[in-house]
């Protein structure tokens, strides 16, 4: 018989994620730091508005694009919020999660050989789509010393004649890295200078502390070389919802809707009328949940200073990413000892790329109480280490 399988999904590796989870799932106890999502429910007023379109029987189709009232109400927001302006009609569509966002805006922008440059340690997904989209994925190693933040000279670095697209990922998970407006500036005049094209993947824009989220769209001249990405997973804890957006260019939006049209056909409908109701009275819920992750955030870094841990500080998404290189194990290693041994559960650093090698993945998308109770094990256990 011949091989049934596609030698391009052969060569792809799974997440470096499912491991730890697998594992945590069948061990009795255990406490997982690992998990990207909110502790919190989905606000009531957002779950009931989804009940509410169950019970006057709206289990139909949509617009492959999504419920035009939506789309206005995500229009609004990115004006309100951002200070970016798109026509709902012709540049948004509603779709299933940020992940299927970056999935059929790469394979509407690539043909087979363009570059696609990738900052990591960054999310799982953006390797394999570049690969399954036909693209060339080019890595571009962010260090500690600029707190994972994109430089100018990282970027030029990178950049060849065949290179196309530019991921931001920022507010960047795994590090919690941000990126202000004279970052993106800096970065915005070299890829005008290259004419490339931007998807900047926008999910944790509202989990940002110490001062507003800028999106590069919002800069002069880069509105028509963008691809805002963004969803109600992580700001309304929608995540089993499954929805996200995509806002670009109609040239670009036209191709992305096409793949999606055949793909998925729309996103849950549901879900489509629980996120209006997320736009229009979500945002007293979003500053409650922000500032509950503000104070796990600084809990968390205070923790780390009393266990001797080096972690830069941390100012969007709910993560940080401690150094572990001082005891000479890799991520791995240190993250499989930690949970055969105190049953805590965190993500390797090179789950993010090579480049996250030394560093762990916490989570502070947990109450309190979780986070006390696991962080004195890991401390427990560094404390082993350092006793030798």
């Amino acid at each position: 018989m011949r091989n049934p399988l596609s030698e391009k999904i052969v060569t792809v590796q799974p997440s470096g994620i499912r491991k730890f989870f697998d594992i945590v799932s069948e061990m009795k106890d255990a406490i997982s730091l690992g998990v990207g999502e909110p502790d919190f429910d989905t606000p009531w007023h957002i779950r009931e508005e989804g009940i509410y379109s169950l019970e006057k029987g709206r289990t139909f189709y949509t617009s492959n694009s999504g419920l035009k009232e939506l789309r206005q109400e995500i229009c609004r927001y990115l004006t309100r919020r951002f200070g970016v302006t798109y026509d709902p009609v012709r540049e948004v569509v509603v779709t299933v999660g940020g992940s299927e966002a970056i999935d059929i805006a790469l394979r509407a922008m690539l043909d087979p050989g363009d570059e696609v440059l990738i900052p990591q340690p960054s999310y799982v997904s953006y390797l394999p789509c570049t690969v399954l989209a036909g693209g060339t994925p080019v890595i571009i190693e962010l260090e500690e010393k600029d707190q994972f933040r994109l430089t100018p000279a990282k970027l030029l670095e990178k950049i060849t004649p065949k290179t196309k697209v530019l991921i931001l990922p920022f507010p960047n998970n795994p590090t919690g890295s941000v990126m202000n407006k004279e970052d993106l500036e800096a970065v915005a005049k070299v890829v005008e200078e290259h004419d490339l094209f931007v998807i900047s993947d926008e999910i944790y824009a509202e989990l940002t502390y110490g001062g507003e989220h800028v999106t590069i769209a919002a800069l002069p001249g880069m509105r028509d070389r963008t691809v805002l990405i963004n969803g109600f997973s992580k700001a309304y804890a929608m995540t089993g919802w499954r929805l996200g957006y995509a806002a670009a260019p109609g040239v670009i939006l036209e191709q992305m809707l096409k793949i999606h049209q055949f793909a998925i056909m729309c996103a849950p409908t549901t879900s489509q009328y629980a996120a209006i109701a997320a736009l229009r009275d979500g945002d007293g819920d979003v500053a409650h949940m922000r500032e509950s992750y503000d104070q796990r955030r600084r809990f968390v870094l205070q923790a780390f200073r009393e266990m001797g841990l080096v972690c830069f500080e941390p100012f969007g998404a709910f993560y940080a990413f401690p150094s572990i290189r001082r005891f000479g194990m890799t991520s791995d290693e240190f993250a499989t000892r930690l949970l055969a041994e105190e049953k805590v559960a965190v993500v390797p650093g090179t789950a993010f790329g090579a480049c996250g090698e030394g560093f762990l993945r916490i989570s502070y998308a947990y109450s309190l109480d979780s986070l006390k109770l696991a962080l004195g094990k890991i401390g427990e256990f560094v404390g082993r280490l350092d006793r030798g």
